[in-house]
C-alpha cells in the first residue's frame, strides 16, 4: 500500500494528514509536505497519523525532522490522534515523549 498526504489550512494551523503506510519509500513524499508545511504555517503544524496503518524508522525520523524544523522556525508541532502502530513505535523508539499529541487538531 502507498501513502495519501493532504495538507489544510486552517487559519493560522496546517494540517497535515496522513494515511496508508510510511516507510523508507514514501517517507520523503512526508519529508516534503513538512518541509513546506512548517515555514507556510502561521503557528502550528498538525501531522494527522489516525490513517497510518504503518510506519518504520525512517517515518519516525522524518516526522522528528519535521518536530526539529518547526522548533527551529518557533512554530508549535504535534501529532493527531496517532494509530495503534504508530504509537507503538515512537514508545519502542522511547519517542512518545518528545511528541505533544493531541486527540484532534
Amino acid at each position: 500500500m502507498s501513502v495519501n498526504i493532504e495538507a489544510t489550512k486552517s487559519g493560522d494551523e496546517i494540517l497535515i494528514a496522513v494515511r496508508g503506510e510510511v516507510d523508507l519509500y514514501s517517507s520523503p513524499q512526508l519529508r516534503t509536505a513538512l518541509l513546506e508545511a512548517v515555514p507556510a504555517a502561521g503557528t502550528d503544524v498538525a501531522v494527522d497519523l489516525s490513517g497510518v496503518e504503518y510506519i518504520d524508522s525512517s517515518g519516525v525520523a522524518t516526522l522528528v525532522e519535521g518536530l526539529k524544523s518547526a522548533r527551529e522556525n518557533n512554530k508549535g508541532f504535534y501529532l493527531v490522534n496517532p494509530s495503534a502502530p504508530v504509537r507503538q513505535v515512537l514508545e519502542l523508539a522511547r519517542l512518545d515523549s518528545i511528541f505533544e499529541v493531541k486527540p484532534t487538531s
